[in-house]
């Protein structure tokens, strides 16, 4: 069985790094446009996305984002992490099949409220960057270790 362990807001140091990595599939894009409502034909419509600067069909700027928060939530801090804020700036769209590595590093510590400042750094599989920004957070202070809860499998139709 797969365990969720957080790091504590004492645990982190400034300068601490984490990683996540994550490949955007066919699935991922639709599921994410049913979840979310957001149907731009840009993301859905590969006729569509061809007659845009794109030339194809790329993914949600937000799914990016998204894999900034899944690296918070189950890498660093990690479980019990409460999100406060987000900053992002994209930089470039991403495609099917682009594996995203998401970099977030620790770069400032508010001892009053235990809060994480982080700097976000996503690239693609050609180390070239999609996404950067800052993401806020209050780390937990007591240290838990949980199964890592089992996804139902989910089809597209």
């Amino acid at each position: 069985m797969e365990v969720l362990e957080n790091i504590t807001y004492d645990e982190i140091n400034l300068g601490d790094q984490c990683h996540f990595s994550k490949t955007l599939t066919e699935a991922d894009i639709l599921m994410f446009a049913t979840v979310s409502g957001d149907v731009n034909p840009v993301h859905l419509d590969e006729d569509f996305a061809r007659n845009t600067i794109f030339k194809e069909r790329i993914a949600h700027g937000m799914w990016s984002g998204s894999l900034v928060s899944a690296a918070l939530a189950t890498v660093m801090p990690g479980p019990g992490t409460i999100y406060l804020n987000q900053s992002f700036k994209f930089h470039r769209p991403v495609k099917l099949g682009d594996t995203l590595k998401v970099t977030l590093c620790a770069e400032e510590k508010k001892d009053d409220k235990n809060i994480v400042v982080f700097s976000c750094d996503v690239k693609n599989q050609h180390e070239k960057t999609v996404l950067t920004g800052e993401a806020k957070v209050i780390a937990p202070i007591e240290k838990v270790s949980v199964p890592r809860p089992k996804l139902p499998q989910l089809q597209v139709k």
